[in-house]
């Protein structure tokens, strides 16, 4: 696997070493020593999701807050997204700062996102299958979350925002402060 720093604390991009021949591909997604050996960091993941979603769903900007935080393994199964994370942790540097990558079936590139991030996607193909581990259980009174086009963030979405769809919940969420 290959290891890129994102030039933000403990954010990951990880790209997979793939193995094609007649049959197929096979790649290690994930590998616990590995990424210590990397990163330094030791992640116990315990629960698995993924979502389908069509051209121009924006998910997001989701967070866990307090003892429910989650640090997540992200990657597109099918189709591409534009992954978007703000770190918000107080004590870091670039807190407020952002990061934008397109994930794909094709480019196979996963993010690491520690906890304390806000994190979202906007789904840029036709459709896309999104997965993502989490280091942590989702609990629904720690959830939290930022408005996608919070002016204080200024997301620069690759799709306009009419053409998006997003949740109810979604478009009530409060902007970024510092």
């Amino acid at each position: 696997m290959k290891y890129t720093s994102t030039g933000i604390a403990d954010l990951w991009i990880i790209e997979p070493r793939l193995f094609e021949d007649e049959r197929g591909y096979f790649f290690e997604s994930f590998n616990k020593n590995s990424f210590k050996e990397f990163t330094g960091l030791d992640v116990e993941f315990v629960q698995d999701n993924e979502s389908k979603s069509t051209q121009g769903v924006l998910r997001g900007m989701h967070f866990q807050k307090g003892d429910h935080a989650q640090a997540k393994l992200v990657r597109v199964i099918e189709g591409e997204v534009q992954d978007v994370v703000v770190d918000l942790r107080k004590d870091s540097p670039t807190c407020g700062q952002q990061y934008s990558i397109n994930l794909s079936k094709e480019n196979k590139k996963q993010l690491f996102v520690p906890r304390g991030f806000a994190h979202g996607f906007l789904v840029i193909s036709e459709t896309a299958v999104f997965s993502y581990k989490c280091d942590n259980f989702y609990h629904k009174e720690s959830e939290g979350g930022l408005l996608y086009n919070c002016p204080n963030l200024s997301i620069p979405w690759q799709l306009t925002d009419e053409s998006l769809t997003l949740s109810e919940k979604d478009l009530i969420l409060p902007c970024f402060e510092k």
